[in-house]
């Protein structure tokens, strides 16, 4: 249980780093979306492209998070029931939910974006639009992500099985994320 702990660990900090990425993926898409408006009212300039990057950050901030949501605990979930239920029966529903549900939702995602990345990948595809952007980086999200989500997946199975062991803290207990909560003064 040990190593996989540190397995887990690992697939923690991956996820933290990827969501720290997603951060500044925000900004940008929130600078490019200003001055796309600052030029269109102001210049009367469009560009197919930076609407096209604006896409593109925002699937690169959902899809790269999910993860890294997992990991903070911030997915949605029906608090209202789990909340009260027994720490040891939350646990067994998010091995569960692991298992049954995350698990072949991202596999399937996984084996349906695949062809699709290879393909826009091997002729260059590139967006119908004037100006429009290649596809594969999209494209790529996709898999990318799912990976990232499933990985955070099984490191939660992982701390889940230890709690129910007596081998790691209750993963699922509420804590005060400075990184998720704003403080009120």
């Amino acid at each position: 249980m040990v190593y996989l702990l540190k397995l887990a660990s690992t697939i923690d900090a991956i996820n933290s780093y990827v969501g720290r990425i997603a951060r500044w993926l925000i900004l940008a898409a929130v600078l490019i979306s200003a001055g796309n408006a600052v030029m269109r009212k102001l210049f009367s300039i469009s560009s197919n492209a930076m609407l096209e990057v604006q896409w593109y950050l925002f699937s690169g901030v959902f899809l790269l998070a999910a993860g890294y949501t997992l990991l903070k605990n911030a997915h949605v979930r029906i608090d209202f029931v789990s909340s009260r239920l027994s720490a040891r029966t939350r646990a067994i529903i998010e091995i569960l939910a692991v298992l049954l549900v995350v698990t072949p939702f991202c596999w399937i995602l996984i084996q349906l974006s695949w062809p699709l990345l290879v393909k826009a990948w091997e002729s260059g595809e590139m967006s119908p639009d004037a100006g429009g952007l290649i596809r594969w980086p999209v494209y790529a999200l996709v898999p990318v992500g799912m990976a990232l989500l499933v990985a955070q997946a099984y490191s939660e199975l992982i701390k889940r099985v230890a709690f129910l062991r007596g081998q790691y803290p209750d993963p699922g207990a509420a804590v005060q994320d400075p990184e998720l909560t704003s403080k009120s003064n």
